[in-house]
Parts: structure tokens; C-alpha cells; sequence
């Protein structure tokens, strides 16, 4: 490429000009953070967890709405958290996207069930979906609980039934639900870290 020597001035003239406005403060990262802060001023503020994988990134929330005069609350912005040690403020595609997720008119927020024989799902209410998963654990349990093998060895297995954990939960609770899982008998447990 051939560059002549007014065109060499011209382009350091141009980059030297630009330089010394944003050394002036007319720098476009401060007029952003400008109409960020604007945006957000009567936003409240939640912090959570990215529910995606296992790295359990932390977000801000941003909502929208009078808890005072019971208006609803409308989530408006999600980013990342800078005070979380695990991201420091950044989020991978996924996490960026929660506000897509969030605001889904296909997300779905109650429990659904579909009978044997039929197409059609219908939604039933949270104590029904826990009493129906309950029962169905309980005799799927009763039907098929190992406890001896072949050699007269005692495994209390239950090898038919798999539990899939979440890896954003807490040292504790992921303890624990070990523990009650491992008390059944469960033998394929795992967690959805893939990432």
C-alpha cells in the first residue's frame, strides 16, 4: 500500500485530534455512562444469579414499579454484576441474553401435565405437580429397588430412577441433595455443568 506523504500527515493529524478531545473529557465513554445512569435512576436494583450453567455468574436486575402502591414489577435491564468474584461484570451470550428470556412469550411459569393417551397439555397447580412426582418416584421406587445383587451382596440400588441437580446451587444444597438422593438409592445423578 502506497501512502503519500500528505496522506501520512492527514491520518496523524486526524488520531492526534481525536486523542487530545477525549484527553479534554469529550470522551463518549463518559457520555454513555451518562444515559446509562439516566436510564436506571428510578430502576430498583436486585441481585441474582445467571441460571444457565454451572459457573453462577452474578447479575443486577433492574425493575421498574412502586412496591408502595402495589404496582407490578417490570424487569427492564439485566447485566453483570462487578462486585461478584466470578464474573466481575461480565456474562457470556447466554447470560447476556436473560432479559430475552425473561420477557419469552413462550417461557413457561406453571406446572403443566399431559395425561397418558392425550395431546394436550393442562396446567395444574405447584402442590399437584409435587404430590404427582412424589407418587410416581415412590412407586417406580417399589417396583424396581436392588437390595442384593446376585451374589447376596447388599446395594440398595434404585436403578431406574436419573436426577439431574443444578450446578448453580450452593454448597449446601448441593450436599444435601446428595445425601437425600444417595439415601434413596439413586444411582445416576448429575448435574447440567457443561459449559
Amino acid at each position: 500500500m502506497q501512502v503519500s506523504r500528505r496522506q501520512f500527515f492527514k491520518v496523524c493529524g486526524a488520531g492526534l485530534s481525536g486523542s487530545s478531545i477525549a484527553l479534554m473529557g469529550f470522551s463518549p465513554t463518559s457520555a454513555l455512562a451518562e444515559v446509562r445512569s439516566f436510564k436506571l435512576a428510578r430502576a430498583t436494583e436486585t441481585r441474582n444469579m445467571c441460571p444457565y450453567c454451572s459457573v453462577s455468574c452474578g447479575v443486577l436486575i433492574y425493575t421498574t414499579g412502586d412496591k408502595s402502591k402495589n404496582s407490578k414489577a417490570d424487569i427492564i435491564h439485566i447485566e453483570g454484576d462487578p462486585d461478584n468474584p466470578v464474573n466481575r461484570g461480565t456474562l457470556c451470550p447466554k447470560g447476556a441474553g436473560l432479559l430475552d428470556m425473561v420477557k419469552s412469550p413462550n417461557r413457561l411459569k406453571w406446572p403443566e401435565v399431559r395425561e397418558p393417551g392425550s395431546n394436550e397439555w393442562k396446567r395444574i397447580g405447584w402442590d399437584d405437580a409435587l404430590t404427582r412426582i412424589a407418587k410416581h418416584m415412590k412407586a417406580d421406587r417399589d417396583a424396581n429397588f436392588i437390595e442384593k445383587n446376585a451374589a447376596g451382596v447388599t446395594v440398595n440400588r434404585w436403578n431406574t430412577f436419573g436426577f439431574l441437580a443444578s450446578s448453580a446451587a450452593n454448597n449446601e444444597g448441593g450436599y444435601l441433595t446428595k445425601k437425600v438422593l444417595r439415601g434413596l438409592g439413586a444411582v445416576a445423578i448429575d448435574t447440567q455443568a457443561r459449559i
